[in-house]
C-alpha cells in the first residue's frame, strides 16, 4: 500500500508524525469493525488546511493506533507522555461574571459522547445509526423537567431553515467531517432534543452520537454546567459510554477526549480587540482559546470572541469550569482598565 500523498502546503498533525516506517507497521490493521488508518486520515488528505487530519472509527481505533495517535494527542492537548484522564465532575458554585450585562452575552458548555461498543459516526453503519437514535430517545423521555425530541427526518426544508436559524439545530457538517464520512445519509436518524425552554439540548448524530449542551443568556456559568451535569446524571443512569481510563470519554477527533467539554462565553471585548497581544496573554495564561463569533472558523463581528478552554485531557470537567471563570474575569479586568 502507497504512502499516502498529502498536500505540500499541508499543515495536519498527521502529516507531521506519520512517518513512512510507521505507515507501513500500521497500514493493514484493522479494528474489531473494520476500520482502517487510510479510513482514518481521509480528512486530512482531503483537506490541506486541516489541523488534526485524523478521525477515530471506533473507540479500538484509539489502541489499535496509538503509535500515531498519542504523539497527536500529546501535540494538540500538551500533555506529558503519561497523560491520564481526570474523571472528577462536581457542580459549582462561582459568582456571575458581570451581572450587569455589559460584555457577555451567553454562556455555554457542551460534552460529547458515544456510546459503548457502537461505530462512531464516519464509521458508523446506518442501521447502528437507527439504534443510536432510537436508544437515546428513549433515554430522553423522562429527562429532568419538560423538554422533547424532534427527528430530522420527515422535517421540510423550511421547517429545518427554520430552526438552523434560530440556532436551535444543526447543520450538516462541514467539509472536514464530509471527507471522514460524517455526513452520509444526513439528514437520516439525526435529531435534536430540546428542553422547552431551549436551555438543554442533545444533538444526536452529529459529530459524536451526542453532543449535549446546556446554554442561556446570561453570564452565570455555574448555573449552567450545573444544568448540564443533571442531564448527564440522568443519562448516565440510561446510558454506556466509550470511555478509557487513559484516553477519557472517546471522541471522533482527537480534539475532543478527555472530559470532551467545551465550555465558553460569547463576549464582546471591543478595546481588547484593538489589543490582540494582551488578549492573547491572558487567555494563554487561563489555558483558554479564542474562536470567532460564530465559532471555530469564522472571524470577530462587532467585538464579539467565543473565548473557551483549550484544555480537555489531563484535566477535570469542574477545573475547566474554574479555569474559565478565572481566565474571563481577569480578562474583563483588563478591558475595562483600557
Amino acid at each position: 500500500m502507497a504512502f499516502p500523498k498529502f498536500h505540500s502546503s499541508s499543515c495536519a498533525l498527521i502529516k507531521k508524525y506519520l512517518t513512512p516506517g510507521l505507515y507501513e507497521q500500521l497500514a493493514f490493521l484493522k479494528t474489531g469493525t473494520g476500520f482502517t488508518l487510510e479510513a482514518a486520515i481521509q480528512s486530512g488528505l482531503k483537506n490541506p488546511d486541516s489541523h488534526i487530519g485524523i478521525y477515530a472509527g471506533d473507540a479500538h481505533t484509539y489502541s489499535l493506533f496509538s503509535a500515531i495517535l498519542d504523539p497527536i494527542i500529546h501535540a494538540y492537548h500538551s500533555v506529558e507522555e503519561t497523560f491520564t484522564h481526570r474523571p472528577d465532575i462536581d457542580q459549582t458554585n462561582l459568582s456571575p461574571l458581570d451581572p450587569d450585562k455589559r460584555f457577555i452575552l451567553s454562556s455555554r458548555v457542551r460534552v460529547a459522547r458515544n456510546l459503548k461498543e457502537i461505530s462512531f459516526p464516519c464509521h458508523i453503519t446506518s442501521q447502528d445509526r437507527i439504534q443510536v437514535e432510537h436508544l437515546v430517545s428513549k433515554a430522553v423521555q423522562d429527562m429532568p423537567g419538560e423538554g422533547h425530541y424532534l427527528p430530522f427526518t420527515g422535517l421540510s426544508p423550511s421547517r429545518m431553515q427554520d430552526l438552523l436559524c434560530r440556532k436551535q439545530t444543526f447543520p450538516m457538517g462541514d467539509r472536514f467531517q464530509d471527507a471522514a464520512g460524517i455526513n452520509r445519509d444526513f439528514p437520516d436518524s439525526r435529531g435534536i432534543f430540546s428542553s422547552l425552554d431551549k436551555k438543554f439540548m442533545i444533538w444526536v448524530n452529529e459529530e459524536d452520537h451526542l453532543r449535549v449542551i446546556s446554554m442561556e443568556s446570561s453570564c452565570d456559568i455555574s448555573r449552567v454546567f450545573n444544568r448540564l451535569c443533571l442531564g448527564l446524571d440522568h443519562l448516565n443512569t440510561r446510558l454506556e459510554f466509550a470511555f478509557d481510563k487513559k484516553y477519557g470519554f472517546l471522541t471522533s477527533c482527537p480534539t475532543n477526549i478527555g472530559t470532551a467539554m467545551r465550555a465558553g462565553v460569547h463576549i464582546r471585548l471591543k478595546k481588547l480587540e484593538k489589543n490582540p497581544s494582551l488578549l492573547k496573554h491572558l487567555v494563554n495564561q487561563y489555558h483558554l482559546q479564542i474562536r470567532g463569533t460564530g465559532g471555530e472558523k469564522t472571524s470577530v463581528e462587532k467585538g464579539v470572541f467565543d473565548i473557551s478552554n483549550k484544555q480537555r485531557l489531563g484535566v477535570s470537567a469542574t477545573q475547566i469550569i474554574e479555569n474559565l471563570h478565572a481566565g474571563i474575569t481577569a480578562i474583563l479586568t483588563a478591558e475595562k482598565k483600557l
